[in-house]
């Protein structure tokens, strides 16, 4: 049993012109793309002709013709700018935001390391953009604007496509719903709109509307059923969008490391003999979009969630229970040592199951304390990001309002059934929530500029698994056990000859054909693909663990043009 698989992140950032009231986001997004380029990388077209992005999980395709525009991410977009960053991830527009795309990693530490290395990318391409343009292009790593708008922070998971989807919709919808508690980055305003003045744990939570949704920009489901696998036949992956854009370390482990185990759990679970069924069963909640809001809602972390069966539970108790399946599981399937504990296999795995204890020891020493002792709890404060920025604003709360000593209201125990908004505590009075200095705050948390950025200023209270030359390298290197390695090295030794890329696919064109005007061969559908043209190869690169450094460099160092190390690796 083990936490190591495929997986990597997705971040879109907020953009903006400091200073100005007005201006045109996509414009800027453009200039913050093209500022990640570089001259081996700036002619390169990213191929569509993989994706397929109506194909969904549950078995099902959504006409193409009923599907919104937003939904066709692989129809003609002949002047997207898509640029290979240096360590093989992807930056390019994605709905009016620069995104950044993480390079495939094998482990929830490496995809921390890569995530975070995306915030230098992307900060270093905003100010090479600025200086060229002369405009000061700012960006965010947020989720929220807190007017109604809500932009993505994704995460990709590889998994068994012989597990059933509906076993992966229930266990990950109980799993998503109240992970919130140890992995929420925090939020001013609740309602997308900010309509109720508070504080909440989860950016996301208020915009999730469905249970289960091909969408992703709107009625956005806990569940997303987009089956775009990048990958061989036998491979799933899981497109998770329901996650906070968060600045701390330990909350992005432990999103992607229980997630990793959860998946882990489903693909094992009969071996074991374990009742997968009859576990979620038990657990099943009645409405979990309304659960999703609640758990968010909730500082007071005990609120009551309907079962289906017709009894409740909390967000911490289906947590520790989630927990307690992984061990029992692991215990069959790998036995134990002589303590006791399972056999993990890896020091991974054995890190990322001690701090899914710690983080739900912490959220029961903050559930259990009142106002003044939460603000006095740096060491959970270090682990879990919602409570250090609500400790950073209730102080500001109490200087703005006069009222050291007063608790915050937003954590007053309430009544089993009351409105969810009146658990988050605004709806009790609490004063100063409003404050639009709480909000300028919040926003300054999430600046990428380190100098305009309140969180790096007190990152050194928090608890890191990387540190900052290694974050420095991961955005310059590719990891080395993906094919990330083969994409960034093929770009970096032979840019100008590389005709297109994707996740799964590697195209170069003849250097002795000069025609270089190919753009659209590599766009389209996974129903209609052009046809091959004979100055170009493609190395189909489907499975994310063939292509790596060991089996690559002797062929790389080895080859004089990008056509024929392709040629030599097929």
């Amino acid at each position: 049993m083990t936490v190591r698989r495929v997986m990597g992140t997705e971040t879109e950032y907020a953009v903006s012109l400091n200073g100005a009231g007005r201006y045109n986001p996509v414009q800027l997004s453009f200039d913050v793309v093209n500022g990640a380029a570089d001259a081996n990388s700036r002619s390169i077209r990213w191929d569509y002709r993989q994706e397929d992005p109506v194909n969904d999980a549950r078995g099902t395709r959504l006409e193409r013709a009923a599907a919104r525009p937003d939904m066709l991410t692989d129809a003609p977009q002949l002047n997207i700018t898509n640029v290979i960053a240096p360590n093989g991830g992807r930056v390019y527009v994605d709905h009016a935001h620069p995104e950044y795309s993480a390079p495939e990693t094998t482990d929830p530490f490496e995809a921390v390391r890569y995530d975070h290395a995306g915030d230098r990318v992307m900060q270093s391409a905003a100010e090479r953009a600025a200086a060229r343009t002369g405009t000061p292009i700012v960006l965010h790593r947020n989720n929220v604007d807190g007017k109604g708008s809500c932009w993505g922070t994704h995460e990709n998971y590889m998994m068994d496509r012989a597990v059933l989807f509906d076993g992966v919709t229930r266990l990950m919808t109980l799993h998503f719903v109240t992970r919130q508690i140890y992995a929420g980055s925090g939020r001013v305003g609740l309602g997308e709109s900010s309509e109720v003045p508070g504080f909440q744990l989860s950016q996301r939570a208020d915009y999730i509307h469905a249970k289960v949704g091909l969408q992703t920009t709107f009625e956005r489901p806990i569940i997303n059923t987009r089956d775009e696998s990048h990958a061989t036949d036998d491979r799933r992956r899981l497109h998770v969008i329901v996650g906070d854009a968060n600045r701390m370390d330990v909350p992005q482990v432990l999103k992607l490391g229980t997630t990793s185990m959860l998946l882990w759990l489903l693909e094992h679970a009969a071996e074991a003999g374990f009742d997968m069924d009859g576990f979620m069963d038990r657990l099943e909640l009645a409405d979990p979009v309304d659960a999703m809001h609640i758990v968010s809602h909730d500082l007071n972390l005990d609120a009551p969630l309907r079962l289906a069966n017709g009894g409740t539970t909390t967000a911490w108790l289906i947590q520790l229970k989630l927990r307690q399946a992984v061990y029992q599981v692991a215990a069959l399937v790998d036995g134990t040592d002589t303590a006791g504990e399972p056999s993990w296999p890896d020091k991974s795995t054995t890190s990322v199951m001690a701090m899914w204890g710690q983080a739900l020891a912490d959220v029961a020493a903050i559930r259990h304390a009142d106002d003044e002792e939460r603000l006095t709890m740096t060491n959970e404060a270090g682990r879990v990001e919602w409570l250090l920025k609500w400790q950073l604003l209730e102080r500001l709360r109490r200087k703005i309002t006069g009222t050291a000593g007063v608790p915050d209201a937003s954590h007053k125990p309430s009544e089993a059934g009351e409105a969810a908004v009146s658990r988050s505590g605004a709806a009790h009075g609490a004063p100063g929530w409003a404050d639009p200095r709480l909000a300028v705050i919040d926003l300054k948390w999430a600046a990428l500029d380190p100098a305009d950025s309140v969180f790096a200023k007190i990152a050194s209270r928090t608890e890191r698994v990387n540190t900052e030359a290694e974050i420095a390298e991961a955005a310059a290197e590719p990891p080395e056990d993906t094919r990330a390695w083969l994409r960034a090295m093929l770009v970096r030794r032979f840019g100008p000859e590389v005709a297109a890329v994707s996740w799964s696919r590697l195209t170069a064109r003849d250097p002795e054909d000069a025609r270089h005007d190919d753009a659209t061969e590599f766009y389209g559908n996974a129903g209609h693909m052009a046809a091959p043209d004979r100055h170009l190869f493609s190395l189909d690169i489907s499975d994310p663990l063939a292509f790596t450094k060991t089996r690559c460099a002797g062929p790389l160092a080895q080859a004089g043009h990008a056509i024929d190390l392709l040629r030599a690796l097929a």
